[in-house]
Formats: structure tokens, sequence, C-alpha cells
């Protein structure tokens, strides 16, 4: 989607109250440029080659060589990172306090995971007493009051947000999956969400189309949503906007971040992007995706810690089958086996592909099949043979499938790849980065970064705001070992 012209937003503090900014230079002891990242959010949206890496390097030396000052602008936040996250936290921050808040991302909002995933807010497949269960409640929560601030307003939260209450039906075939089915649904029942235990007979009627052999059966969370992220990041961008006329909001967008500055004292000054140089007088978040670990190594090296970042790119593959109308389901449908997959704790080296089904129907009547997982590093090139594999194994669920091949729908079908942001241990960093009193970090969400948005904005507005947390974010500290 296009982003606001910068020439709206570039500096709404001078559009408002008519003045200059002018930095204290004096104060600032050095810049800590950034010389060999290798991902995208820092580079461009295409994947990471020999002549991309190239023209990367020469773009940064452009900007270290040109004589021009960058502009310079004041804000209280900096976020670094217009996906779902970043962008969910500028809102909080905005709708939450009186803080201006600026965004910075090397490319446009959707370029990323967020623009690639599959939309579902699901709880099925989660684990109760979890470390990260309470925040994924909380953000189920927050996600659903947002779907009813909508209502309130008199739109549709379904064409506002593509949202959706589908339920959820995580799928077994075999009597082995049927009785890890069984104490998965008195597990979500315990923690207090509506959960039924659907047999083989039982999913005839609720999903026809659905073929899993007499042992196989699901469980059935009804209250479980899904939405388009696409149109979630729109509206989330249009609510945001709306305090640019107060001075309080900015956007900047195809823009490189490029370095740091920091003051005598070692604390962060500014974000220094290709183009402009963004104070921050009070925290700066980097909400970067899988790009995050090989920025904050080059932004920490010159502290006296060790601090270590293990975000890694996995990448993933959907296909989407444009209306669909031959084709109906009534719900959002994983099988068992995703959950494995998910939280499989395979080296980044590896280029092992794991193939699990997941399907939806949005909004807009478009099958949605998934999906992928592979440790490629940061190349987003489409699989013809991943995407074969997907395809196929949606045709062990849904028989009916099979009547139709990938080259028959070639006119009507998408592929959306994207580079999912993976921890090992599954588990996002949040929180303020060691050694530094004010940058904050939020990434590693993996396949999850939708569903946890709106709690991971709550946290980290909560940690720089001083506030009482809602949830633990003690699970989620970033962790250092100095040097001696």
């Amino acid at each position: 989607m296009p982003s606001l012209s910068l020439s709206i937003l570039r500096n709404p503090n001078h559009l408002i109250n008519g003045t200059v900014f002018v930095p204290r230079r004096q104060l600032l002891r050095r810049i800590a440029t950034i010389s060999n990242l290798s991902g995208r959010h820092l580079l461009e949206k295409s994947s990471l080659s020999t002549s991309s890496e190239k023209n990367r390097r020469q773009k940064v030396a452009a900007v270290r060589m040109s004589s021009t000052p960058p502009a310079s602008h004041s804000y209280d936040v900096v976020v670094v990172g217009a996906g779902i996250i970043g962008l969910s936290i500028a809102r909080q921050f905005l709708n939450g306090s009186d803080l201006s808040v600026a965004v910075v991302d090397a490319a446009v909002p959707c370029s990323g995971a967020t623009g690639a995933g599959q939309g579902y807010i699901w709880m099925v497949h989660k684990v109760p007493g979890s470390e990260k269960w309470e925040l994924a409640m909380r953000s189920r929560e927050l996600w659903e009051k947002f779907a009813e601030d909508v209502k309130h307003q008199g739109m549709d939260p379904q064409e506002v947000l593509g949202w959706k209450k589908t339920g959820s039906l995580l799928v077994g075939k075999t009597s082995q999956e049927m009785a890890a089915l069984k104490g998965k649904v008195e597990q979500l029942s315990k923690a207090g969400l509506k959960a039924e235990l659907l047999s083989s007979i039982d999913l005839q009627g609720v999903e026809p189309v659905l073929v899993i052999g007499e042992e196989g059966g699901a469980a059935f969370l009804p209250d479980d949503c899904q939405m388009d992220a696409r149109r979630s990041v729109a509206y989330i961008e249009k609510e945001n906007r709306k305090y640019a006329t107060e001075g309080r909001y900015g956007e900047y967008y195809n823009q490189p971040l490029t370095g740091l500055l920091r003051s005598g004292s070692g604390k962060v000054e500014a974000v220094q992007t290709s183009k402009n140089l963004l104070y921050s007088k009070k925290a700066i978040v980097i909400a970067t995706g899988c790009w995050t670990g090989s920025l904050m190594q080059e932004l920490i090296r010159d502290l006296e810690i060790e601090f270590d970042v293990p975000v890694k790119p996995r990448k993933g593959h959907l296909l989407v089958i444009e209306n669909f109308s031959s084709f109906n389901l009534n719900h959002g449908l994983m099988e068992v086996g995703y959950v494995g997959h998910q939280d499989g704790t395979l080296q980044p080296s590896a280029e092992t592909s794991s193939i699990s089904m997941t399907a939806t129907m949005d909004t807009s009547g478009n099958l949605v099949l998934g999906s992928s997982r592979q440790f490629v590093g940061f190349s987003t090139e489409i699989s013809e043979h991943i995407i074969n594999q997907i395809w196929e194994r949606a045709g062990e669920f849904f028989p009916s499938l099979r009547e139709f091949s990938l080259t028959d729908l070639e006119k009507t079908r998408q592929v959306r790849v994207g580079l999912r942001p993976f921890m090992p241990g599954g588990k996002p960093m949040i929180g303020l980065v060691p050694g530094s009193s004010n940058v904050f970090l939020a990434a590693g969400h993996e396949g999850e970064g939708l569903s946890l948005a709106l709690g991971t904005a709550e946290m980290v507005a909560d940690m720089v705001l001083g506030n009482p947390p809602k949830v633990d974010n003690a699970p989620y500290a970033l962790h250092t070992h100095c040097n001696s």
C-alpha cells in the first residue's frame, strides 16, 4: 500500500509550531554507522544476492560520503520497523499517552512477514500455562476489543479489518493424534476457553469438504477469529495519521537505518536514516522482525557487553487461490503436525523444509493454504517445489482439491513468501536492551506476530511509561553477559 507523503509527515513539529529543531551536536560523541548488515529491513524488499549486497553497500557509502547534512526532527519515541508489531507499538503510544511517535522503515508496511501471513488469531494450537499463554490471551482480548471499537464507530470490522469469527479446528487423522487432541481440549477448557472434541462423524456436518478417516477428529474452538493483516495495517496507519495534525506522528518509509547517535554519557540520542536524523527524547524501539539479529549486532558492537540476538529468518510459503467458488471452508483449519513444526528447533543453517496443512477462506472468498518452514537465509525466491508440496498436502485432507491441478489454477493463484523471525525456544524478545537506558527490542515472534501484536505493544509501552505490567514481562526479558 502507498505510504503517506513525507512532505506531509516529515516534521509535524515544524508544521504545527513553525520552529526548527536544532540538534545538540556538541553533546554527541559519535555515530555508530551500519556497515555490514544482511537484511531487507536495512536494505530492500528483495532477497539478498551478490548484486543486491553490492548495491546496498553503495547506498550506505553514499549516505556517509554525502556533504549534505540529514534533516533533523525530534520525537518522544522512534519506532524502527513498520510491520504489525512496530505499527501497533506506535498506535499504543499515540492512544495511551501524549507522546509523539515516528515510525521508520527501509521499505513500506506489509513488505515483510506481516503481509505474507495467513491472518489467524487462534488459540487452538497454543498451550495453556506456557510462558506465552498469558501474552497470547491478553493479545486476543485486545484484538476483540479493537474489533468492537471499530463496530461502535459505525463500521464493519469484517470490512475494515477482515475480522471474522470462524472458529478453528486442530485436525488429527490417527488414534494417537485423537488422544492428544482430547488432552488439548481438556487443557483449553480448564483454561477458560470454550473447546469441543469433534469426531470424524461430527466433522462431516461441521466441515463437509474435510476427510480424515474414521479414527480422526478435531479440537474445535468456536470463538477463534481470523483477520486480514493488510486491511488491519491500513486501518492502524489511518488511525495513527490522525495524530499528525497534532504534531505527534511521522512516517519515514523507504529510509534504511544507517546508524545511531550517542551522547558522551552513552545514551542513544537519535536514529539516523538514509535521509533524516530522528532525535528521541524518551525511547527507541527496534521491531524489525527477522532482520533484528543482524541489525542489533551492528548497533551494539561498540557497547562494553556481549549481547546476542539470535533472531533468524525462517522462510514460509502460502498458496492463495483467488475467488475459489468451487470450494468452501466454514472454519480455519490446521493439522496437529503444525504445532511440532512451529516449535521445532532446527538449526538455522539447515535447509530442511517442513510442510503442514493450514487452510482458511478469507473475507474475499480466497482459499489460503499453507504452510512451509525453511532456513535458507534471507532468500524470498518462490519455490515451485514447495508450492506443489503444499497443494499435495492439502489434497490429503481435502480430496476434492485433487480434481484441480495448479496448472489449471495458474491465472487465479498467488504465492506469498515471507521471512518469519525465528527465535530458539519459541519466545519473542521484548524489553530493554542491556547496557542501554532507552533502547527497547520487540522481535522474534515467529509466526505469531499478528496474534501477539497488541499484547506486545501494550507491554512495550508499559515498560517505557513505567506503568504496572498487564502481563508478566519477565519471560521475554533480554539477557546479557558483560565483558569482564
